[in-house]
């Protein structure tokens, strides 16, 4: 990473402390294994991802419609919203459990919810089970994201940690992915095999997680939890293995060390730590929540809820009926969504989270009236080319949406919050998501069956609220570690951890002197 790249990723004081002359990250075997870990956390986004498609799949195949006796409206919606109850239910468990066990342990415990939830809708024998199976997948999606996300953000080398944190939600696609042409490959099963038509789909779930299991039994606890829990000497010892490949006397992990130790001191001196009261008792906590509880609600709240969930009978709704057709452009879509979603990822740093944010809004909401209009134009004329036109612009949306409501959804959120807040400003942003989530796909069916196309002009209006709000309330967070984000948030409130820190600020702009603690 060059020297201005790096001057954006991570802010002239930390550049200041950075090794010089290692090369690439690939070069560097400390970096390689991290980074391995770090993928592993990445891909078990997969999980939710593979949910949200895989109902979308097995909604266009009779198999599953049989099974499950046609399902419509409230019903349909509840069944695809049982996973996020699920969700919601689990949060405050998780944030509590985070901060008291740490974050790798927490994580782990998602294993036992995708063997549950697995199991159950594999084995259904009736709706019941299935609908209980898809509530045991919420517990997946808490218990994996919200700690994966923490130990992504808090691990990670601190170069890579916007990209990294990022890539966290795009693995939502690869589990998407599969989980779309799985169901496009078990379409044609008939007869006795019928039930595994959706089955198949189900059982492949645990997949992508089970590959990552090594990756995550191996991968180190967050240094920032350890000193927390004044494990300091384990917090060093993590940082000069993985950060400066076992060199002790590491310019950077004295600095880490400092910066970590003394904001989360300045933290508790200012007691921002007591309570989830705390999320609101300052002025830079409430404008860190109202972002957290917005991002969340307009990551579902954008019209994405209906193309996620239910584009079976969307695409149905503009003359393409075949299940076929509709397999496939679900798979196709899956792609689409993981090309764009990972190459934002990689921009966060070079260009930022604001322009990135305004983009999204933009995008999404030009094509969100283009689609408004042409599947009017179909309703009322029936023209099959006019209702096909409607496809690409499907494409074109999500292109928009992955841009910067896939992967800063975590990434964004992790980052504007202290330590001590972090996990559950994570929970809060999850929880709102999830609400968000289950209101929307319970209410889709419901407002589509009554009004049809014209649901999606409230999604038009939707958007206008969404662009207005991150234009004048989501600042740039680009160029400062996850200590120094206080100097974006909360100005005079929280005193700055520098003045404590053992780092003191050269004359020359962008060096910093490292002096020992008195």
């Amino acid at each position: 990473m060059g020297l201005e790249n790096t001057l954006k990723s991570v802010g002239p004081e930390l550049a200041a402390a950075l090794p010089q002359g290692d090369g690439a990250w690939f070069k560097n075997s400390h970096l390689r294994t991290l980074n391995y870990y770090i993928f592993s956390m990445i891909i078990l986004a997969s999980a939710n991802g593979y949910d949200g498609s895989l109902m979308n799949g097995l909604q266009a195949l009779p198999q599953w419609q049989s099974f499950m006796n046609h399902p419509s409206g409230s019903w349909l919606g509840f069944i695809n919203a049982a996973q996020s109850l699920g969700a919601m239910c689990s949060l405050p468990v998780i944030a509590w459990s985070a901060n008291k066990f740490g974050r790798k342990r927490t994580l782990l415990v998602g294993y036992f919810w995708l063997c549950l939830g697995t199991g159950l809708q594999v084995g259904a024998r009736n709706t019941t089970m299935f609908v209980i199976g898809r509530l045991s997948v919420g517990g997946v999606t808490s218990f994996f994201a919200m700690p994966a996300a923490l130990l992504i953000t808090e691990t990670s080398y601190p170069t890579h940690r916007g990209i990294a944190t990022s890539l966290y939600n795009t693995g939502w696609y690869i589990g998407s992915a599969i989980a779309a042409w799985a169901t496009f490959a078990s379409r044609n099963y008939t007869d006795g095999q019928a039930s595994w038509a959706w089955r198949i789909p189900s059982v492949l779930q645990f997949l992508i997680p089970l590959c990552a299991l090594p990756g995550v039994l191996m991968a180190p606890e967050s240094p920032r939890w350890l000193t927390a829990v004044g494990r300091t000497d384990e917090a060093r010892a993590i940082l000069t293995k993985y950060h400066a490949g076992g060199d002790a006397n590491s310019r950077l992990v004295t600095f880490e060390m400092a910066e970590i130790s003394n904001a989360i001191e300045a933290e508790r001196l200012n007691e921002t730590s007591t309570s989830w009261l705390d999320l609101i008792r300052t002025k830079g906590n409430r404008h860190r929540l109202l972002i957290s509880v917005t991002i969340g609600i307009y990551s579902q709240w954008n019209g994405v809820g209906i193309v996620s969930y239910y584009l079976a009978p969307t695409l149905a709704a503009v003359g393409i009926k075949s299940v076929t057709q509709q397999t496939l452009i679900s798979g196709f879509i899956q792609i689409w969504n993981l090309i764009f979603a990972v190459s934002a990822a990689f921009t966060v740093d070079r260009l930022g989270r604001r322009p990135l944010f305004l983009i999204s809004c933009i995008g999404m909401l030009t094509c969100y009236i283009i689609i408004s209009g042409l599947s009017g134009s179909f309703d009322k004329t029936g023209v099959a080319s006019i209702g096909i036109a409607v496809v690409p612009f499907f494409f074109l949306y999500f292109g928009f949406y992955d841009i910067a409501f896939t992967p800063l959804l975590y990434g964004y959120t992790c980052e504007i919050w202290p330590y001590e807040l972090r996990a559950r400003g994570i929970a809060s942003m999850t929880f709102s998501t999830q609400t968000a989530l289950f209101f929307n796909i319970f209410v889709n069916p419901i407002a589509l069956d009554a009004i049809g196309w014209k649901y999606y002009l409230v999604y038009v209006g939707i958007l206008i609220i969404v662009t207005v709000t991150v234009y004048f309330f989501y600042p740039e967070t680009n160029g400062h570690s996850l200590e120094e984000m206080v100097r974006v948030f909360d100005g005079n409130d929280i005193a700055p951890f520098q003045s404590k820190s053992g780092l003191v600020e050269d004359e020359k702009p962008g060096e910093v002197l490292l002096v020992e603690n008195a």
